[in-house]
């Protein structure tokens, strides 16, 4: 982000951004290889938002499992097209996608309570979807990457799990990778800034809201803990900066947390980013950190 750009104007693009930048897939679903079987439209909460999306390979299993959360300002988008990590079921992996609540419907905290609350039901219903519960990965983009990364840092934090999907069931994940997330909400928007998809995330201006805005950032909980980060993010990033992703990787090292930050020349707010080449570093991390 050039200084010479308004941080609101900045803002008040990432909806639109982050909704062009999502994966364009059928309505059905990902096309998946043969013998995948596909669970859609699962509802683990009552809200017609909070359903998901399982494809199982074929086997006994148990598999590991990865969890996509969509961007979209988290105020649009889609589980509907699996993310980049769909592809993951085609080596030995279960894969889910989710919905979550948007702004529209609920303020911040809704969205991490709901997220934890897939995670909960994933878990809960491991033997019946093949998955192992002790190798659960989470991976998101822009409004996804930031409430993966905050699943990740808040492991421990009850005020933020929420009553929603099974109770007495950790919401814990083994690794995460977040794609370009926004983490310092205070930094991306104005004290002042009235209108724009953090305020509507936080139900007010971030002056109003300061509080609620450290609640939503995985830097304040970051914890010796917490499990291994892959953050990706391009430096030509216009509207979610890159200075964001630099804050969070810091803030984890600084805990003793495993923390990879992978800087895309040239790469820009999703554009350039999910390549066949970067593709080889988010499987390997997903192979290191869930393969047995």
């Amino acid at each position: 982000m050039t200084h010479s750009r308004p941080i609101a104007l900045l803002v008040g693009l990432l909806f639109v951004a982050t909704i062009a930048a999502q994966p364009k897939e059928p309505p059905k679903g990902p096309k998946l290889p043969d013998g995948v079987t596909a669970d859609r439209d699962i509802a683990y909460g009552s809200h017609e938002r909070q359903k998901l999306d399982v494809y199982t390979p074929k086997g006994d299993g148990p598999f590991p499992l990865v969890l996509w959360v969509h961007g979209g300002g988290w105020e649009g988008g889609s589980k509907d097209s699996g993310g980049p990590v769909v592809q993951m079921v085609g080596r030995g992996y279960v894969v889910a996608s989710t919905n979550y609540r948007l702004s529209k419907h609920a303020p911040f905290p809704a969205q991490i309570h709901d997220v934890k609350g897939a995670v909960r039901y994933l878990r809960s219903n491991a033997k019946r979807y093949k998955i192992d519960p002790d190798r659960i990965g989470v991976a998101g983009a822009s409004a996804g990457g930031h409430l993966v990364a905050l699943l990740g840092t808040s492991g421990d934090v009850k005020e933020l799990e929420g009553e929603v999907g099974p109770k007495d069931v950790s919401s814990r994940v083994s690794c995460v990778i977040d794609y370009f997330g926004p983490t310092a909400l205070l930094k991306l928007s104005p004290p002042g800034a009235k209108d724009n998809p953090v305020t509507r995330l936080l139900g007010g201006p971030t002056g109003e809201k300061k509080e609620l805005a450290e609640k939503a950032n995985p830097i304040t909980f970051a914890s010796k803990d917490d499990p291994p980060f892959l953050i990706v993010h391009g430096d030509k990033d216009p509207l979610v900066p890159l200075s964001q992703s630099e804050l969070l990787h810091e803030a984890l090292r600084k805990a003793g947390v495993n923390s990879t930050l992978k800087v895309v020349p040239g790469a820009g707010h999703g554009q350039g980013i999910f390549t066949p080449e970067l593709a080889k570093e988010y499987v390997e991390f997903l192979d290191r950190h869930l393969r047995k």
